[in-house]
């Protein structure tokens, strides 16, 4: 979607904000100029505020929120975004549309082509395919990995017949799999992330992935980019794998994250401009580390502050497995931030 696109939708959403939060945000309620929630995505509660009152753009923007409990804020579309589940912009503006009961624009070109194999209009038509995670397999080898928290898991989907070509002299094989959205600091969908999975069933010796050579993958533009769960503003925690995040995730609670998808990736991340502390996930490997000491020098030549993560065992996904989340969010709490472990794990799972 381009920017001038959602700049306008924006503003018309803002113009009929209490409509827009009483649809999407329907766990709240309106507290004189404001719109008083949980969070972005419609928890029950009053820490997140609405402004319905306010210009059509700038600060104070009607439409505009702040979650005081974790520092999140955005607009109307960022909601729709997060109450629906969606990844891609095109999505929300979609939906953004369909609540404003605005007509559909017209296609750029009307003749479909297939999409560059690995390109992002390759990942976003692999998306498109995929379905929500809830009920399907991919809750279950998550839960099998002792992650059973999925709420703002938006970017990952179930795709139940995805092909797996395991060199270009083989055929290609079906598998199913969870797929996962990289995007960009903007949101934009750059490339995909699949995990092959075992349709038996989770196996305590392949962790629930398909018994294939290669069972992970990644497409698309992946440099600088990620797996996102929460919107990053000044503090950010980041790793390497789905699995490694998603588990800190139970400890740490309402902290954005970021998986990179590996250790060169992890290096390589781009941060928010207004990012002040970046928590790093350590994986006790030596690709991890090289990657680790990367990643902190960057961010220190940014003016970032860094803290390091450290697990007991390989990773915080084995460390939740074998210890329980209770130990996990008890080992993580030592090493946060005082004020961050205040401000995100009051409400940690």
């Amino acid at each position: 979607m381009a920017r001038h696109d959602a700049s306008e939708l924006a503003i018309r959403l803002g113009r009929q904000a209490e409509a827009a939060c009483r649809h999407y945000l329907s766990n709240g309620r309106r507290q004189g100029r404001y719109w008083l929630v949980g969070d972005v995505r419609n928890t029950k509660g009053r820490s997140m505020f609405v402004r319905l009152v306010g210009p059509e753009s700038g600060k104070g923007a009607a439409g505009k929120f702040t979650d005081a409990a974790t520092g999140e804020h955005g607009d109307l579309l960022d909601v729709i975004r997060e109450t629906l589940g969606l990844v891609d912009f095109k999505d929300v503006a979609e939906e953004a549309r369909a609540f404003l009961r605005l007509p559909k624009p017209k296609p750029a070109n009307p003749q479909s082509s297939p999409a560059p194999p690995g390109s992002p209009e390759a990942t976003r038509r692999l998306l498109a395919m995929s379905q929500s995670i809830h009920g399907t397999l991919v809750a279950s080898y998550l839960r099998g990995r002792g992650i059973t928290n999925l709420s703002g898991t938006a970017s990952l989907r179930f795709h139940p017949r995805c092909y797996h070509r395991p060199n270009e002299h083989s055929p290609t094989e079906i598998w199913p799999a969870m797929i996962a959205a990289v995007t960009d600091l903007d949101g934009h969908i750059t490339g995909a992330h699949r995990t092959w999975l075992d349709p038996s069933g989770f196996s305590e010796a392949r962790l629930g992935k398909a018994p294939i050579e290669t069972p992970r993958r990644a497409m698309g533009d992946l440099l600088g980019h990620g797996i996102r769960f929460g919107a990053a503003s000044d503090v950010l925690a980041a790793g390497e794998g789905i699995e490694t995040v998603l588990s800190a995730r139970l400890g740490i609670g309402r902290m954005p994250m970021l998986a990179a998808t590996s250790a060169a990736h992890l290096a390589a991340i781009l941060f928010p401009a207004t990012l002040r502390r970046l928590y790093v996930l350590c994986d006790r490997d030596p690709a991890g580390d090289h990657a680790r000491e990367r990643l902190l020098e960057r961010a220190a030549g940014v003016g970032i502050e860094t803290v390091v993560l450290t697990p007991r065992l390989e990773d915080f996904n084995e460390d939740l497995r074998r210890y329980g989340p209770d130990a996990l969010t008890t080992l993580m709490r030592r090493q946060l931030v005082r004020e961050d472990a205040s401000r995100f794990m009051v409400l940690a799972a």
